[in-house]
């Protein structure tokens, strides 16, 4: 007797010559190329750390695609204003929120917002993040471990978890890891821990909602030129920033946003619990 897991999904079938013939398929695959059309046509997108850099690349890449936006920030405001207008710009309407993503009260308060202000929420880019460099882990103290992880790891939790209420079959939440989740950094010890956190969330939430049809997805940039470069390195780092990897120089946030659409969008239908590495050729194992 056949379990629950070995049902029969199509009519059986063989060939007896391999390759095969697609002719004779019952079901045959589908093959043609969907329809060009916007990608996030209609969706709304909730994106941490909107403002500038790589959150700010995927909220535009977002509006061009179709997308209304409500974006969170610290206290960035001018950046904030630029990216909302580059929204309006587009057609789509944009909205900015500041707080900290770190208070469980003020990420319920922003999926609340987004559904006030648009009765929907498709996609949850949960992006923003801190790190702070230290030469080693004697320096690095308890209120900085605690600081790095409030920050990069807790607002994943609040906020899918706020969001879930409202995500439906279709919907996407996509978390922003880092290249140096794989290969480790002695500079960044507790933010390295804390993007190896967010790859196990990946991971976990996505297994737990598979069966709601709510895909779960990652991106794990390598070194992309945003403003938390030169807010967290001295000159000299930043001005060789980059030309460590294969393709000698830094990403740009409009080389990594592109990931964030395909998520979200229908073209990664089949994709759940995956990470994409937009990180200049660095190989990555694991």
């Amino acid at each position: 007797m056949k379990t629950e897991k070995e049902k029969d999904i199509r009519p059986k079938q063989h060939q007896d010559r391999q390759p095969g013939l697609e002719t004779l398929m019952k079901p045959a695959p589908e093959y043609e190329p969907a329809a060009r059309k916007l990608k996030l046509e209609g969706k709304v997108a909730l994106i941490t750390g909107g403002d500038s850099g790589i959150g700010r690349a995927v909220a535009l890449a977002f509006a061009q695609e179709g997308a209304n936006v409500l974006i969170s920030y610290l206290n960035e405001h001018q950046d904030a204003h630029t990216t909302i207008a580059a929204i309006a710009s587009m057609g789509r309407k944009g909205i900015a929120v500041s707080g900290d993503i770190a208070d469980e009260k003020h990420c319920k308060k922003l999926v609340n917002q987004t559904i006030k202000a648009f009765g929907q929420l498709d996609v949850l880019v949960n992006n923003a993040a801190v790190q702070y460099p230290q030469d080693g882990l004697e320096k690095i103290t308890a209120a900085q471990l605690e600081k790095t992880f409030r920050s990069n790891v807790f607002p994943h939790f609040y906020l899918s978890k706020a969001a879930l209420k409202y995500l439906k079959e279709g919907s996407s939440i996509i978390s922003t890891t880092s290249v140096t989740a794989y290969r480790g950094s002695d500079h960044l010890i507790d933010y390295a821990a804390t993007k190896s956190a967010i790859a196990g969330f990946i991971r976990s939430l996505s297994a737990s909602l598979a069966p709601r049809k709510i895909r779960v997805n990652g991106v794990a940039p390598g070194p992309i030129w945003t403003p938390l470069i030169p807010a967290t390195f001295p000159p000299a780092q930043v001005a060789t920033f980059g030309s460590d990897v294969p393709l000698k120089r830094a990403g740009e946030p409009n080389e990594v946003a592109p990931c964030y659409v395909f998520l979200a969008s229908d073209d990664a239908s089949y994709m759940t619990g995956q990470v994409l590495h937009p990180n200049g050729g660095e190989i990555i194992n694991g």
